[in-house]
């Protein structure tokens, strides 16, 4: 057991070795700092910028924290708050199922339903004609992919927290949403940070359903309604192919590399903020 649990510890500071030897090579011709934010994604040139990729990746990472967040806390809040224990009890097995769905089967859905629905009236609305294949179709398909994900920590944060604590409030004279608003969020935010940080982490690294909907488009967006092409999509196109380009597997291997610690960064920091606030609440 003992051996188990140090080879999962070990797992991360493995993997993150093994990219960086794999990458080792670009980065002894070229600096990090040129290639995590040039804007040439030039293979054939020996350019391997890597600002676009990363950027689309945060507009989609945000977009889908930003329809996400609230349908996952609200719908926390109604379940564990207000709903009937049945509902609760139906809806788990739903969240489940949701969460289990393949990402390929969120990409056909995106491809078949959101990609038309943004190219044929979210672009109308603001006088552009798009395909669909944009940050926005993305992002809406990444926030259903987490929502399950979510919700299901944010329930189990708000059922931890006691009974007790609520009904003596009740019984002072306060209101159900006075409970919420100065109880049980206050309570919970710890957990709900931790909650939106793993799904922020989960976002992040999403691959397949982003790429079929994104449009993978080597470009730095500036708006929703542009295509994009976050990193996971950039590495999942091209490893395999066009690898006797002389420093192109290094180049993916790095970006695999950014990706990795970008998504510890945001567990780390993640936990570094809930000791914070546990600390306070304490």
């Amino acid at each position: 057991m003992v051996i188990a649990l140090a080879f999962s510890m070990l797992l991360p500071i493995l993997l993150g070795i093994g990219l960086y030897l794999k990458s080792a090579p670009l980065l002894k011709d070229q600096s990090l700092f040129q290639i995590l934010f040039s804007t040439s994604w030039k293979p054939l040139s020996g350019h391997f910028g890597l600002a676009p990729f990363i950027i689309s990746s945060l507009w989609v990472t945000i977009i889908a924290l930003i329809l996400a967040g609230p349908i996952c806390l609200l719908s926390a809040i109604h379940l564990t708050q207000y709903a009937k224990p049945i509902v609760l009890r139906i809806m788990h097995p739903v969240i489940d199922i949701l969460a289990g769905i393949p990402s390929v089967i969120f990409g056909v859905w995106g491809v078949l339903v959101i990609v038309p629905w943004v190219g044929d009236f979210i672009g109308p609305i603001f006088d552009k004609q798009i395909t669909g294949y944009s940050i926005l179709s993305g992002g809406i398909v990444l926030a259903v992919m987490i929502i399950p994900f979510i919700l299901n920590i944010l329930i189990e944060v708000f059922r931890t927290i006691p009974e007790e604590l609520t009904e003596v409030t009740l019984s002072l004279g306060a209101t159900r949403w006075m409970v919420i608003k100065h109880v049980l969020l206050k309570k919970a935010f710890p957990g709900i940070v931790s909650a939106f940080s793993l799904g922020l982490s989960r976002a992040f690294g999403e691959t397949i359903a982003v790429l079929m909907v994104v449009g993978n488009v080597t470009q730095i967006p500036t708006g929703a309604l542009q295509p994009g092409y976050p990193l996971p999509a950039l590495i999942a196109n091209n490893y395999g192919e066009m690898l006797s380009i002389p420093m192109y597997d290094s180049a993916l291997m790095l970006a695999a590399l950014v990706l990795l610690v970008i998504v510890i960064l945001f567990n780390v920091v993640s936990r570094w903020l809930i000791h914070r606030l546990e600390k306070n609440i304490g």
